[in-house]
C-alpha cells in the first residue's frame, strides 16, 4: 500500500463507521490508536528495540521488518479491545464487538476506494510492545488495520469450500 492514505475527513468517516457496530449495553468496549506519518517510523524503532532485547541481534532483513512494521501502509489504526467483566454483558460479546470494529473499518476503507488489511502479529500479543504503543492495563490489541492506496491488484487466497463449513439445522 502506498500514499495517499485517507485524509483527516475520510479518517473520521472510517472511524465513525467502525464505531457504529453491535455494542450490547453501549459499553464501547474498544478504542482506536492512529499511526500516521513519522509516528509509524518511531513506533517501528521502539518495536525493534523490544525485538532485539528479547531475541538478540536481528539480521538486516529482520531489522527492516521491525522498523517498518507500522509503516507498510501510510495509515495504521490499532483497534484496542477494552473488554471487562460486566454484570450483564459477557466479555466474549465485548471482544466480538472489537472484532466487528476491525471488520467494519476494513470494509469502510475498501468502500472509499482504499486497500486495507487486518493484521495482528507478535506486537498485538506482547505486553511491552502494547505499552509503548499506548495500550493500557486491561486492554488488548484486536488488530492493526493498515490502510492506503493499492500498489498492486489484490490477490485472493484459498478459502474453504462452502460445503465443508455450512450445515443446515434440521431439528433432529
Amino acid at each position: 500500500m502506498v500514499e495517499p492514505a485517507p485524509d483527516d475527513a475520510e479518517l473520521m468517516q472510517l472511524l465513525t463507521a467502525a464505531a457504529r457496530i453491535p455494542d450490547h449495553g453501549k459499553l464501547a468496549p474498544w478504542r482506536f490508536i492512529v499511526f500516521r506519518g513519522e509516528a509509524r517510523l518511531e513506533a517501528g524503532r521502539r518495536l525493534l528495540a523490544i525485538a532485539e532485547r528479547k531475541n538478540g541481534t536481528l539480521d538486516e532483513g529482520q531489522r527492516k521488518q521491525e522498523l517498518e512494521r507500522l509503516a507498510r501502509a501510510p495509515l495504521v489504526v490499532a483497534v484496542v479491545s477494552r473488554a471487562a467483566e460486566h454484570p450483564k454483558i459477557p466479555v466474549w460479546e465485548q471482544q466480538l464487538s472489537a472484532g466487528a470494529c476491525c471488520m467494519t473499518l476494513l470494509h469502510a476503507a475498501h468502500a472509499l476506494g482504499y486497500a486495507a488489511q487486518w493484521l495482528t502479529e507478535w506486537v498485538a500479543y506482547d505486553a511491552e510492545a502494547g505499552r509503548i504503543l499506548g495500550v493500557k492495563d486491561g486492554e488488548q490489541i484486536a488488530g492493526f488495520i493498515h490502510i492506503g492506496t493499492p500498489s498492486l491488484p489484490p490477490t485472493e487466497r484459498p478459502r474453504p469450500e462452502l460445503d465443508q463449513i455450512v450445515t443446515y439445522w434440521q431439528g433432529e
